[in-house]
């Protein structure tokens, strides 16, 4: 694949102290779509390893301006092995790239060995520099699709688990390392973040995958119907009780059992459950004798447990019992890197339902953007049903399927009346709590022009603010 063919956005980080150098190498990494910060030593590039998030890295092997660094000679030399170094700790996901003077190649091929992808001579042949950083770029995307999660991530849309940014890869990270064991998992999240396909991840990657998935939500039942579902009852436990029934413990057994909404559970039925956990034995309604069970015990909840037991509608013990590993899932509008991958997915599964033997239509790039720059409310759940919805009033609009095209007129009313919601996280990190105002300002900016694919214009309407804002903050914060 040539460079102009490269289709791999990165983020780049440009550790160069002479600035005329830094720009030309920005300059020719723009072209490809890649989003540059340029910094001009190594504490700067520690600063940036810290706090930002990177694809690749590109330092120069000796830097003048970093003399007097811990680990720097008078010159400035081996700068770039520290600046190597402190990425392989901070950004363990990242590729670094060497650039050194022709004299400077023997430690190039020693950063090499220590972990450095690739390195190249000055002076630049901008086209090699351009397509070694383009491969590293597409050596970190294939990493980040794979990652060792293959039977997790899955290519399905709907049915599967769509996983491209580094908070939802830490998820599924954590679900391969608790799949097999049996420890209990306690999945949080706001509804429609899909909490329950991740439980069916855990148990599809453990050894009870060949047993029964059991599915069992506690919201909105009466404290007897409870009861009855869990631990089933007996012959004449009650008026209509006409045969012995089986609960959903008895009916998981060997498998997995997972109970959604846990927090909404009544307390006298919190009690009856940790019992049954903490015995591994279930007493059917109207039954004076225990029945063992086998299950491998999977809850989640919107709700904050933490301060349900410290108000003491949750039983403390019960909590302690079930959150044997914690997986919280982000809500969407905090893994807005995803959002082209799941419409894309979700556009494959429809299509394939309502345009049977034609090609998944496309989506038009405004129709993204306005998709990509909603704050859904409903998480995945919402953007699945609105590009089903999207896709189900373009083919009403022509008898051809293979004329399809889903654009901005096809986007709901309500979701494409509401511009990017400036509150929300565009980073996709989680949490800034602790992140100063300026760190705020140059991720938001930094991960919104990843999203544009490097396209100012567009990156400034999704900020909500003019162009010229857009390049002053460029040239302040040393973003290309």
């Amino acid at each position: 694949m040539t460079s102009d063919e490269q289709r791999v956005s990165a983020q780049v980080l440009i550790v160069e102290d002479e600035p005329d150098h830094a720009d030309v190498m920005s300059e020719a990494l723009r072209k490809p779509g890649h989003v540059c910060t340029i910094v001009g030593g190594v504490s700067e590039a520690f600063e940036e390893l810290r706090g930002g998030t990177f694809d690749v890295i590109v330092t120069d092997l000796r830097m003048p301006e970093s003399a007097g660094v811990e680990g720097t000679g008078p010159d400035g030399g081996d700068a770039g092995l520290i600046v190597l170094n402190a990425a392989r700790e901070l950004q363990p996901q990242a590729e670094v790239l060497m650039v050194t003077a022709h004299g400077d190649v023997a430690t190039a091929r020693t950063a090499f060995k220590h972990g450095a992808y690739d390195f190249v001579e000055k002076p630049l042949d901008l086209a090699v520099f351009r397509e070694v950083v383009n491969r590293a770029a597409e050596a970190v995307l294939l990493r980040h699709e794979s990652d060792g999660l293959d039977g997790l991530v899955q290519h399905d849309g709907f049915e599967g688990i769509v996983a491209g940014s580094e908070p939802m890869r830490k998820i599924l990270r954590t679900v391969k390392a608790v799949s097999a064991s049996t420890i209990p998992v306690l999945i949080t999240g706001q509804s429609g973040t899909g909490k329950e396909l991740i439980a069916e991840a855990v148990h599809k990657n453990s050894p009870r995958s060949g047993k029964r998935f059991v599915a069992f939500n506690c919201a909105g039942q009466a404290e007897s119907l409870l009861e009855d579902q869990l631990f089933g009852h007996v012959k004449g436990a009650f008026t209509g009780a006409d045969s012995d029934r089986e609960g959903v413990f008895e009916y998981a057994n060997g498998g997995t059992l997972f109970l959604d909404e846990i927090g909404d559970m009544p307390l006298t039925m919190q009690a009856k459950l940790l019992r049954v956990l903490e015995s591994g034995e279930v007493v059917r309604v109207g039954s004076n004798d225990s029945r063992k069970t086998d299950v491998r015990f999977v809850s989640a909840t919107n709700r904050d447990l933490k301060k349900m037991v410290g108000e003491g509608t949750f039983r403390e013990d019960l909590f302690f019992r079930i959150n044997g590993s914690h997986i919280h899932l982000p809500a969407l509008s905090e893994r807005r890197e995803d959002i082209p991958r799941i419409v894309r997915h979700a556009v494959a599964r429809f299509a394939g339902e309502l345009m049977a033997g034609h090609p998944p239509p496309s989506v038009t790039e405004a129709a993204m953007m306005r998709l990509a720059g909603y704050a859904w409310p409903g998480n995945v759940r919402q953007l699945m049903n609105v590009v089903q919805n999207m896709l189900v009033t373009a083919v009403g609009e022509t008898d051809d399927p293979s004329r399809v095209v889903l654009d901005v007129t096809h986007i709901p009313d309500d979701v494409r009346a509401q511009e990017h919601d400036a509150d929300v996280d565009v980073a996709g990190t989680g949490s800034l709590a602790g992140a100063s105002l300026e760190q705020l300002e140059k991720r938001a900016i930094r991960e919104t022009l990843r999203l544009t694919g490097g396209n100012r214009e567009r990156a400034a309407k999704m900020l909500g603010i003019g162009e010229r804002t857009l390049y002053r903050k460029l040239k302040e914060y040393g973003l290309r």
